[in-house]
């Protein structure tokens, strides 16, 4: 029995999907006025591990991500590097997807983009006006009142009350400093910016996700997720102004994931600590991330160094290790103890660090069964990549993901074991000059050589970063 953890009632209930096997899933996604960091990639691959689980159970899942491509960062940044603002947020966007699909995550089934559903967003935006949720102020903004709706912070449980005495609202076109904007009046010449009834202007941030699932999902959402700093105010504005413009919409389970921490402060591009992924995938193997990211419970905040990355990427060496030459025998009785806890432990609100523990458990069977029985070893060693895969590890040859050959193009690999050869021959022959020589020459291509009796093993030789 799955069990989710819901930010909206703060407790861990029995997951039941509102339409029996179909499920519909919604998570918000990256606006993307710059590459995407390893903020990105803990949200996304956490929720990622989540639809595969899901889909693994059984369930036909339904996965909506959104792409936010405009936006005041946006449009700064295009402006800044001289840029067309389309042609700029499309290659943010194809750089996500290729980053994305770097660490395996499976592509949603729809990404919509906020500028093709402006109409959506109008229209909701129309309703809410009527509804008197919403009101236009003295510079022709629309705003939301949040004084409209009574359910208001629930989801985030703040103080109301604390939280207005916080906002100092100089401008005083609020009629509640928490009120938010829907639509964003654009100055004359404007480039940006889209026809409306309250004149030219674009979105505000929290109406495209209610536009979106208004589109996608019409009256219920059963997941809804996103990482943990968009609870307030984003989520907590999501949902207002999605119950106002709908009364039957709903969503069953709020989901949060926590955030990534870097030298005891939060990860942010403001205080220049991102990392981005495309530099840290120069370095480190797609499934190291994966296994980051996931050693740590996905609600709870994880220290992002190079100490902690390292750990992770032994961790993963060590179950590749154990599949290293086994013949993995498929089996319904070698480790089935092992693999029960797995599942109890993904269905208990997904805690992945704990199936990690009961994978490493089951390397050390192998291991351990390899100098002793290597019929067993093989049948446990099948258990150890069945769970894997469900998580999505475990992935590649064991020696091609201990050698790293990910970082090199087949025909580099081609050359770096013509080298090898030749380096042998030479060995063979005491000529250690010329077998160092080429040793070095394997160096300068970012080899480093392992010798043992029977064979010289060779891999990648990380930079550092």
């Amino acid at each position: 029995m799955l069990k989710i953890f819901n930010t909206l009632t703060g407790k861990k209930e029995k997951f039941t999907p509102a339409n029996n096997k179909e499920i519909n899933l919604y998570v918000c996604g990256v606006t993307v006025y710059d590459f995407c960091h390893i903020g990105h990639a803990r949200t996304f691959i956490v929720f990622d591990m989540i639809v595969r689980y899901l889909r693994f159970l059984g369930f036909q899942v339904k996965y909506i991500r959104n792409i936010t491509d405009i936006d005041d960062k946006i449009i700064s940044k295009s402006l800044a590097k001289n840029i067309d603002i389309k042609v700029f947020s499309n290659t943010m966007i194809n750089s996500m997807k290729q980053d994305f699909l770097h660490l395996g995550m499976e592509i949603p089934d729809k990404e919509p983009l906020v500028t093709d559903h402006i109409d959506d967003i109008i229209q909701i935006i129309k309703k809410l006006i009527q509804n008197k949720n919403a009101y236009v102020n003295s510079k022709g903004d629309v705003i939301f009142s949040v004084d409209s709706d009574k359910s208001y912070g629930s989801l985030s449980r703040q103080s109301l009350k604390k939280l207005i005495s916080s906002i100092y609202d100089a401008s005083k076109i609020k009629k509640n400093p928490l009120d938010f904007v829907l639509w964003k009046k654009s100055k004359e010449n404007d480039k940006f910016s889209w026809e409306s009834p309250w004149g030219n202007g674009r979105p505000g941030w929290h109406i495209e996700c209610t536009s979106i699932t208004n589109v996608f999902f019409k009256n219920h959402i059963d997941i809804h997720g996103g990482g943990s700093d968009l609870i307030f105010p984003h989520h907590e504005n999501e949902i207002s102004q999605s119950r106002c413009f709908n009364k039957k919409f709903k969503i069953n389970y709020w989901m949060h994931s926590g955030m990534v921490i870097i030298n005891d402060q939060k990860m942010s591009k403001s205080l220049g600590n991102a990392y981005f992924l495309k530099d840290i995938l120069l370095e480190y193997q797609p499934e190291v991330l994966r296994y980051f990211f996931l050693s740590t419970y996905y609600r709870h905040p994880i220290y992002y160094s190079e100490k902690n990355l390292k750990t992770s990427e032994l961790s993963l060496r060590y179950l590749y290790n154990a599949l290293y030459n086994t013949q993995p025998i498929p089996n319904s009785v070698a480790g089935m103890n092992l693999e029960s806890l797995f599942y109890e432990s993904i269905n208990d609100d997904f805690n992945t660090p704990k199936a990690l523990f009961i994978l490493t458990k089951l390397a050390k069977k192998v291991n351990y069964l390899k100098k002793n029985d290597i019929y067993k070893s093989n049948l446990f060693a099948f258990r150890l990549k069945k769970l894997a895969i469900s998580l999505n590890f475990l992935l590649e040859n064991p020696e091609d993901f201990l050698q790293k050959k990910s970082f090199f193009s087949k025909d580099k690999i081609k050359n770096i074991e013509i080298l090898i050869k030749k380096r042998n021959i030479f060995r063979n022959l005491k000529l250690w000059e010329k077998a160092d020589e080429l040793r070095n020459e394997l160096m300068k291509l970012d080899v480093i050589l392992e010798d043992s009796p029977h064979k010289t093993f060779w891999k990648y030789k990380k930079k550092s970063i």
